[in-house]
């Protein structure tokens, strides 16, 4: 039997009700180019990675642009400003303003303005990027718990970041002191493997605190929650806009929250094992190798639970305890294919059916 993610309202935990959770990846007439008029780009796994330009990603960032598609750039690693992350695009032949840079601080910047007076001491635990967003909001950055300051905010601060400015944190979090957090990734990548992100840093003032009767929990901005998608939104005027993303758990949740479509490229951290497991909130609209799929026409995936699913020469159905796959094409389109019958068979979790087998047929 077939389960969804759905509560006994008839909604999931984005208020979206039945017709809308995805058993298929959805076809598309145009291009996606021509269908939206702004791609929120994630950056690292998407565009480039280890600071170096993926490839495809220049020439069909070019392409996407000259067609008329607006690009924004919308990150959770709220160290660099935006003048830095443009300058960086810029080098590596995608030409972007700094006013099409989106940032984790610049969000929780505007969730603290909303909750403290205007020119309000708040306690900044990261790099320049954080400082600079808190800034522009018109509040003044201290740097002790004895400054008496309005609100803490965790920002990843780098590999340098001093340990005294978590202690600073973790000292007025205990005084009751308002707390927020850019965002909550436990991980990020680098050129040298995966490094502690900020989730890691918001995880030492959690543990530092949990001795309190009522252990607080930090106002969370970034991807997936909705206020990073709103401060996109209201710095891009986007009318229909495309999420574009690597991760299942924050671009394309992140999608779900802001009720838009998503587009997954495959150059980044999530492989076809994991998307053929995700569950509701984590399937993307459509799926590509890379950002040629803001190109490209995608393939309409046909069929049922108990015929098949269909997409170019392949044809997928869920076994009782593999995905069973069929035909030969491309095999993106087999992938499509066995999204069809993964999602359909899985549960609210995702699907649980073995994979290994039928990705082996597409070298994925």
């Amino acid at each position: 039997m077939h389960h969804n993610s759905l509560d006994d309202g008839g909604k999931d935990r984005y208020g979206r009700d039945a017709a809308s959770v995805r058993y298929v990846p959805q076809a598309a007439e145009r291009p996606p180019h021509a269908a939206y008029d702004t791609a929120l780009l994630d950056l690292d796994g998407v565009v480039y990675a280890g600071g170096e330009a993926l490839p495809h990603a220049v020439d069909s960032l070019g392409a996407a642009r000259e067609s008329g598609l607006r690009l924004a750039y919308v990150t959770n690693n709220a160290a660099r400003t935006p003048d830095t992350v443009a300058a960086h695009l810029s080098e590596l032949g995608v030409p972007a303003l700094p006013d099409e840079v989106i940032t984790s601080a610049q969000a929780v910047a505007r969730l603290i303005a909303g909750q403290v007076p205007e020119g309000a001491p708040v306690l900044a635990i990261g790099a320049e990027g954080l400082t600079a967003a808190l800034e522009e909001r018109g509040l003044r950055v201290v740097a002790s718990a004895d400054e008496d300051p309005a609100a803490v905010v965790q920002g990843y601060g780098g590999p340098h970041m001093a340990w005294e400015r978590l202690m600073e944190g973790a000292l007025a979090v205990q005084r009751g002191v308002p707390w927020f957090a850019s965002n909550t990734d436990l991980t990020i990548p680098s050129n040298r493997g995966i490094a502690p992100g900020n989730g890691a840093a918001v995880e030492v003032v959690r543990i530092a605190t949990r001795w309190m009767r009522k252990p607080p929990e930090p106002v969370v901005a970034g991807k997936p929650l909705p206020p990073m998608h709103r401060e996109s939104i209201l710095r891009t005027g986007a009318q229909r806009p495309l999420v574009v993303g690597d991760r299942l758990d924050t671009d394309i949740e992140g999608a779900h929250a802001g009720r838009v479509d998503s587009l997954l490229v495959l150059t980044g951290v999530t492989d076809g094992a994991q998307l053929l497991a995700a569950p509701p909130v984590h399937r993307p609209t459509y799926v590509a190798r890379d950002l040629r799929g803001l190109l490209e026409v995608h393939p309409e995936v046909t069929g049922d639970a108990s015929a098949g699913f269909r997409c170019g020469g392949w044809e997928a159905v869920a076994g009782r305890d593999a995905l069973e796959l069929s035909g030969d094409g491309d095999p993106l389109d087999g992938l499509r294919a066995l999204c069809g019958a993964a999602w359909r068979a899985g549960g609210e979790d995702g699907c649980a059916l073995d994979t290994e087998k039928a990705l082996a047929r597409l070298g994925l």
